[in-house]
Order: C-alpha cells, then sequence, then structure tokens
C-alpha cells in the first residue's frame, strides 16, 4: 500500500472552479482497480500551533493506492488526462509525494 500527497497551486480565485472540475473526477478514479481513497483537501484555521500559513490557493489531495503499478495505470487513464486539459488554465503547478507504512 502506498499513501500519494499531491499539493496542487492554482491562479489565485480559481479553487471554487477547479474542485468542481475535480469533484465530478472522483467517482471515476474510485472505480479503478487498486484504488483505495481519493479526495481534495483544503487547509482549514485551527488555532494549533505551529501551523503553516493557510493558502486559499492551494488544494491538497489525499490518495491510497494497493501499489505502485496501480497508481501508474491511474496516472494514464483517459479520464484524468481530460481532467487535466479541463484545469491546465488554473493550475500553476503540482507537487506529488509518494511514502509507504513504515
Amino acid at each position: 500500500m502506498i499513501y500519494v500527497i499531491a499539493t496542487i497551486e492554482l491562479e489565485p480565485g480559481s479553487r471554487e472552479q477547479f474542485l468542481a472540475a475535480f469533484h465530478a473526477l472522483v467517482p471515476l478514479v474510485h472505480a479503478e482497480q487498486g484504488c483505495l481513497e481519493y479526495g481534495p483537501a483544503i487547509d482549514v484555521a485551527t488555532g494549533l500551533g505551529p501551523q503553516l500559513p493557510l493558502r486559499s490557493n492551494v488544494v491538497t489531495v489525499m490518495e491510497k493506492w494497493e501499489s505502485i503499478e496501480a497508481l501508474k495505470t491511474h496516472l494514464i487513464a483517459p479520464h484524468m488526462d481530460e481532467y487535466r486539459t479541463k484545469v491546465s488554465d488554473i493550475v500553476l503547478g503540482m507537487q506529488l509525494q509518494v511514502v509507504e507504512p513504515a
């Protein structure tokens, strides 16, 4: 099993547009073989410290996959290409972190 944390930086003011496109994608990803969890998250103020500053132009995608092979298959799925095209004008960049339980 692996965990994926994808941090997606967006054009200012475009988070709701991005989330609409992303939420349409989620059921297709959940149907993929090997997908255990897949969903977007946004920063939330907690009053706990130390906490990084809130980022209104960032969406963090939390994923859990059965294997790296399942993740690789996901990344080349046709619906992922369609999603990338839909959001290409508002995504400034992405960082991907893949970890496994220790």
